[in-house]
């Protein structure tokens, strides 16, 4: 009995320290005061640390973030990993578009309001036209791309983009993929005007780039969305690209319906 007590009591230390070992402070990065409160009233729609767990992540990590954009999952991923890993911001290039200039200084912007929290974020710059990123080969533990495999499509680099990221990842890494989630039989023209890119289609791309599908969830689905808008995903929030027209309706669909996929780099 005493023998079968110390082997229970083995098990359950380890299972505490597996745990702990963890040591991710969804607190402080879900609200803590770097985060303003319209960021954090998206949360009921983009369900940051479901959609993080199910990729895997801990804190021990060293992750890509590819094309942060305005910075809204930095604001989460950035104190998860400062103390023992390491986020890799993969933005836009210095000498790119108009859009992607305005877009990296403001993501830098809010990197300096908030030095405290943001101060061991890596920014790195992807260059045109193929857009590769200023990353060692097999260096990554885990890549994370939110709604950009429709600008992808649009821009010509779903290709080149997906390799580039197998080659940054560990074997054995993960890639983690939210996209607007399209109707099965939509063109590729009609994801490239809605964002809505099919499920299938995403999967393919991914496996053609060396990647194998490791897990799906339903975490981010929204089935009041009916995909059926002439301005698109934008059409939604937060965007409300009709502006007035109709806004009620759309806030009460809220954000769009989306695909939460897990791949592994073999």
């Amino acid at each position: 009995m005493k023998r079968i007590s110390l082997v229970l009591l083995a098990l359950v230390s380890s299972l505490a320290f597996a745990d702990g070992h963890k040591g991710l402070d969804w607190d402080t990065a879900l609200s803590g005061d770097h985060r303003s409160e319209s960021n954090r009233g998206r949360d009921q729609y983009r369900h940051p640390r479901e959609t993080l767990e199910f990729f895997g992540l801990s804190a021990e990590m060293t992750v890509l973030e590819v094309s942060p954009g305005g910075g809204w999952y930095t604001e989460v991923l950035a104190p998860l990993l400062k103390d023992h890993g390491q986020l890799v911001a993969g933005h836009g290039a210095l000498n790119g578009s108009a859009y992607g200039r305005r877009s990296l200084g403001g993501y830098l912007q809010k990197l300096g309001r908030a030095h405290d929290v943001y101060s061991a974020v890596d920014v790195r710059v992807m260059q045109p036209p193929a857009m590769p990123l200023d990353v060692k080969a097999g260096s990554v533990d885990m890549a994370v791309v939110f709604r950009n495999v429709h600008s992808w499509l649009r821009a010509g680099t779903a290709e080149a983009s997906l390799a580039d990221i197998h080659r940054a990842l560990k074997s054995g890494g993960t890639l983690g993929i939210v996209q607007h989630r399209g109707t099965d039989g939509m063109t590729v023209e009609q994801m490239k005007r809605t964002a809505y890119v099919t499920e299938s289609k995403v999967i393919e791309m991914a496996e053609a780039a060396g990647f194998v599908l490791d897990g799906k969830s339903e975490i981010n689905a929204n089935t009041k969305d009916t995909k059926d808008y002439p301005g698109g995903v934008w059409t939604l929030p937060p965007s409300f690209g009709a502006g007035d027209d109709n806004r009620a309706k759309y806030a009460a669909i809220g954000e769009s319906d989306r695909m939460t996929l897990r791949f592994k780099k073999p």
